[in-house]
């Protein structure tokens, strides 16, 4: 899994910094989580290709979440895209999208599927490779987070060791399913000699804009990463509060009471431009935490 982060900004675009948007690539298909302004730009700047895009997730239905999604959803169209792209998102933004493609006397080159997100949790996504669930968190208006879980692709094939035991390439299958292969002169070879443990499931959490609250901790608990919004220092704890937002601190808090092994950092505000003082206030806390940049990767 590797997350990403093409925009980590709040509502105003500034340092260079971009209004919230990430990808996560899970075996080769990439999902998008928020969408705001500049998302499309940054998706070219980085190299991530909307072909393999078939899932995107808006949080809520603040500006620098989605004001991005239209001119993306257009461009994909221009360049003659056919394969089904599946929306989840807050119910009024299909209003306001099917708005802008009557005025605009648009017609979408592909299948285009809206999924309202509900009132609580629910999984939202599930498939051979992952799952992807919606938790509710507390915002001024209703908002979501949404959990990325992976699932395990069975054991891991060693080539060299199967060429020299004649297991023939077909079997494969078999052995990630923890088979044993028996030779044409009955001879068993055994799994393990041919195989390894394969990777197990990662789990990553992306908390959305939150006040500082632990009535997600269930959903996040033991996530391998969480993204977490550190709108504000703990300086303007006040301000931070007054608009349904979190400090660095808090965040870490939160990683800390989760058990996560990484907490990402995102969403500041504008009137920051040196981000180095919450890396300095959550490792306080939560000692593994690295403040996002942009177009930087992040693997678990």
């Amino acid at each position: 899994m590797k997350i990403t982060i093409l925009g980590n900004n709040s509502a105003l675009p500034a340092f260079g910094r971009h209004p919230s948007s990430q990808t996560v690539s899970v075996h080769g298909e990439v999902l998008l989580i928020d969408c705001g302004e500049g998302t499309q730009v940054q998706m070219q700047r980085y190299g991530i290709k909307w072909r393999k895009l078939h899932h995107i997730f808006i949080s809520h239905l603040h500006g620098d979440h989605y004001f991005g999604l239209p001119g993306l959803i257009n461009s994909m169209s221009l360049m003659g895209r056919i394969d089904p792209l599946h929306l989840y998102a807050p119910a009024p933004l299909k209003l306001i999208l099917d708005q802008i493609m009557q005025v605009a006397d648009t017609t979408l080159s592909f299948p285009f599927h809206f999924h309202p997100l509900p009132d609580g949790s629910a999984t939202l996504v599930d498939n051979p490779d992952f799952t992807v669930t919606c938790f509710p968190v507390v915002h001024r208006i209703r908002c979501h987070g949404f959990v990325v879980t992976t699932k395990t692709r069975g054991r891991r094939i060693l080539p060299q060791q199967c060429t020299e035991f004649g297991v023939p390439v077909e079997f494969y299958p078999s052995l990630k399913n923890g088979a044993d292969y028996v030779s044409e002169n009955g001879t068993i070879i055994l799994n393990e000699t041919v195989t390894t443990e394969g990777p197990g499931p990662k789990k990553y959490a992306y908390c959305a804009d939150s006040i500082f609250t632990d009535v997600y901790l269930d959903h996040i608990q033991d996530a391998d990463a969480i993204y977490h919004e550190s709108t504000y220092l703990d300086a303007d704890r006040e301000k931070a509060e007054a608009r349904f937002h979190c400090t660095a601190a808090q965040a870490a808090q939160i990683a800390q009471k989760a058990n996560t092994k990484l907490l990402l950092l995102g969403h500041f505000s504008s009137k920051y431009k040196d981000l180095e003082p919450f890396q300095v206030e959550a490792s306080a806390i939560f000692p593994n935490v690295q403040v996002t940049v942009e177009g930087v990767v992040y693997e678990l």
